[in-house]
């Protein structure tokens, strides 16, 4: 893919300032709407960092902002060092948008636009770049095909590709599996490591909890305008998640015994399963004693097994907090 600047650390444990920096960003449209409330976030150069959020959390309003594509009310944003408002240009230029819609000249060919996408930064003709570009999408056996040609799913590679054309440091990826098939999924998660390998940071918002999950080192989850969560992937999952401990019974209850009311359990599937919540990470989990506690009471248990939070078990616990 392409190669990262001469000298550039790759992977987000490279100890360097950040890439991205947002601090007080406020946007309020002139109906009163505020759709962002004071952001602040850091994004680590070669990492993976995905936004998640509801439809109308701010997601694209944040995305839109740093790529200049809306102008804030109040705050500011660094794209690598450079202010995205008094030095526009140079800022731009670090940046590559793949925007939710597919947005591209229909009658134009596959080369022609990601040629053209590369003119518009400035940057001079590079026949080699294209090629590389358009090969890693899958793209280049269909070079001279029109657009209007090509599939949803070829489309939003041309997205990629003229996001790619000139070079960017930081890759944003609003929505970038939209509508695609799963095959084709799981293979722009592949581009997406080899760019991030290559030394290029990416940003990613996703209605997939399972791409964050597959892909991100780091989550934010935005909420009604706040960024409610920022943490390492594997941190949050530690932190948040909840293990579970399942145990099906061959006769129902109609309630919780008292005997068992220190511990957290809860009644499903009409009383035939009983449920019991730890935390995965404590030293006792409580499992060893409650077994125990069920064996003198007399409650037989069929069978049991354990459950771990994903992280979109996470995601939905932090935003019905919030609402």
């Amino acid at each position: 893919m392409m190669p990262a600047t001469a000298g550039a650390p790759t992977g987000a444990s490279a100890g360097s300032a950040p890439v991205v920096s947002v601090q007080g960003l406020r946007k309020t449209y002139a109906n009163g709407l505020a759709a962002l409330k004071d952001i602040s976030l850091t994004i680590r150069r070669g990492e993976i960092f995905a936004l998640l959020g509801p439809n109308g959390a701010g997601k694209t309003t944040l995305i839109n902002i740093i790529c200049g594509i809306v102008t804030p009310s109040a705050g500011t944003v660094l794209a690598d060092g450079h202010d995205i408002v008094r030095d526009y240009r140079a800022a731009r230029r670090k940046i590559g948008l793949v925007p939710q819609e597919l947005h591209t000249d229909t009658f134009e060919t596959v080369q022609a636009t990601v040629n053209f996408s590369r003119g518009l930064f400035g940057r001079a003709p590079d026949a080699a770049l294209c090629e590389r570009v358009l090969r890693d999408l899958s793209l280049w056996e269909r070079r001279d095909s029109k657009i209007m040609t090509l599939s949803g799913g070829m489309k939003r590679r041309v997205m990629i590709a003229k996001a790619l054309a000139h070079e960017p440091q930081i890759l944003f990826l609003d929505e970038p599996t939209a509508g695609v098939d799963v095959e084709l999924r799981r293979e722009m998660w592949q581009l997406v490591r080899r760019l991030r390998d290559s030394g290029v940071t990416i940003i990613l918002t996703t209605h997939y909890i399972e791409e964050a999950e597959q892909m991100a080192d780091r989550i934010g989850v935005i909420h009604k305008g706040e960024l409610i969560v920022v943490e390492d992937k594997m941190l949050l999952m530690r932190k948040l998640g909840k293990k579970q401990l399942v145990l099906n019974l061959p006769r129902a209850l109609a309630a919780i015994p008292a005997g068992l009311a220190d511990w957290p359990l809860e009644l499903r599937d009409a009383g035939n399963t009983l449920v019991f919540t730890f935390d995965a990470h404590s030293r006792e989990t409580g499992i060893s004693t409650l077994l125990k506690r069920l064996s003198e009471l007399s409650l037989e248990v069929t069978d049991l097994h354990s459950s771990e939070s994903s992280l979109e078990d996470i995601f939905v616990g932090l935003v019905s907090e919030r609402t």
